[in-house]
Parts: structure tokens; C-alpha cells; sequence
């Protein structure tokens, strides 16, 4: 059986979704390289695990002063909900860690295609960690979810 909650197959796309982890504990927690975990709808929420470089992860992540100075990037513009004022970066000193969500709702170009929904979880911590950190209670938790109807 697997560590994380499994969703009543049964139940829609919206709360198989809603049931699935948001975190998950890290392979090697000294690792230079991101962990990153994809699920999809489309595989029933099956997490799938890689590590990649953190330079092709969609955050800015800046040292200085003592600190790590973390922001999710918005890349898809076209995307819902619009965000016209986002939350300003956090600041994490060693051993603090975020959690910070974003959703989004896409159609295509022609709107003939239903919508998909899509949610980023950055799960980041600063100096050394233990491999079940992002099991826990985050230092700091950023709600940028906004509403999809």
C-alpha cells in the first residue's frame, strides 16, 4: 500500500484532485537537483518522481544575506484566475521552509475542448533538511489559489 492517502476512485476528477498529497518526503535530502513529482488527472493521480535542475523549475530562488529569497514564476499569461497583484517573494532562513500553491484553469485556443485544471505546489526548504520535512508544518504557507468557476 502506498505512504500517501489514496482517493476514492469512484469519486470526479474535482475531488480525486482535491484528495491528492501535497507533499511528499525527499529521496536524498542533500541533493542538488530538484525533486519534482507530477501528477495527472488523466493517470488517476498517480505520483511520478524525477529529479531535475532547479534552474528548470518555475521559481526564482536567490541566496543572500544569510537567506534564500524564494517566488513561483507565472509563466501562462493566458491563464485563469488572472493574478494582477501577487504576494510578495518570502524570505527563508536555514532550516525554515514554504509551502506555496498557485491553480490555474486552461480551455483551448478555439474553446472546443473542456477545461483542465492545473495546481503547483512548491514545496522548498533552505539548508539542510531531513528527508520528511515537507511531511510537516511549513515555516511559512502561500495561498495563491484563486477562484476556477
Amino acid at each position: 500500500m502506498p505512504p500517501w492517502p489514496r482517493s476514492d476512485v469512484t469519486a470526479g476528477p474535482a475531488a480525486r484532485r482535491n484528495a491528492a498529497p501535497v507533499g511528499f518526503a525527499l529521496p536524498q535530502p542533500e541533493s542538488a537537483s530538484a525533486h519534482v513529482i507530477r501528477m495527472h488527472e488523466r493517470d488517476g493521480f498517480e505520483p511520478y518522481d524525477a529529479q531535475e535542475d532547479r534552474n528548470e523549475v518555475d521559481v526564482q530562488l536567490r541566496e543572500a544575506g544569510g537567506g534564500l529569497r524564494v517566488l513561483p514564476r507565472v509563466e501562462p499569461l493566458f491563464a485563469l484566475p488572472p493574478r494582477p497583484r501577487r504576494p510578495p517573494a518570502v524570505r527563508l532562513g536555514p532550516g525554515q521552509w514554504v509551502r506555496w500553491q498557485l491553480n490555474y484553469r486552461f480551455s483551448s485556443m478555439a474553446g472546443m475542448q473542456d477545461w483542465s485544471y492545473w495546481l503547483d505546489t512548491f514545496n522548498i526548504a533552505y539548508g539542510p533538511a531531513d528527508a520528511d520535512v515537507f511531511l510537516s508544518t511549513p515555516t511559512v504557507f502561500v495561498d495563491e489559489q484563486g477562484p476556477l468557476r
